[in-house]
């Protein structure tokens, strides 16, 4: 018996937008890589939306292990932060939203490449 239903779906838009939460991470990564001079990690995080190209499933995997690193990273910098500006006697509730925002944003980015 055969099917009915396609085993391929046709791209939709909705598949483009599901890569823009994506792209804006990459380019907060690679801004925050680049200010600390790691030109080499600036590059990847620029060139990890582009490999989904290649559409294979352990691209998707790595991208998204990228992402959950990223948001570490985030969460890293913040307490980082929040070290210096505790010596410095400075408040450090905004700057823990703002960045906790930012690797919450990161890792909920992961979620649309789901397939």
């Amino acid at each position: 018996m055969t099917s009915v239903i396609p085993s391929h779906r046709p791209p939709t838009h909705h598949d483009h937008v599901r890569h823009v939460p994506l792209a804006l991470s990459a380019l907060l990564m690679a801004a925050h890589f680049f200010r600390g001079g790691n030109i080499f990690v600036t590059v990847l995080c620029l060139a990890a939306p582009l490999l989904l190209v290649l559409r294979r499933r352990a691209v998707t995997i790595a991208v998204q292990v990228m992402l959950v690193l990223a948001a570490a990273e985030w969460l890293r910098t913040a307490f980082a932060i929040a070290q210096e500006r505790a010596a410095a006697g400075a408040p450090a509730a905004r700057m823990f939203a703002i960045l906790g925002s930012v690797a919450l944003f990161t890792l909920l980015s992961a979620v649309p490449l789901k397939r």
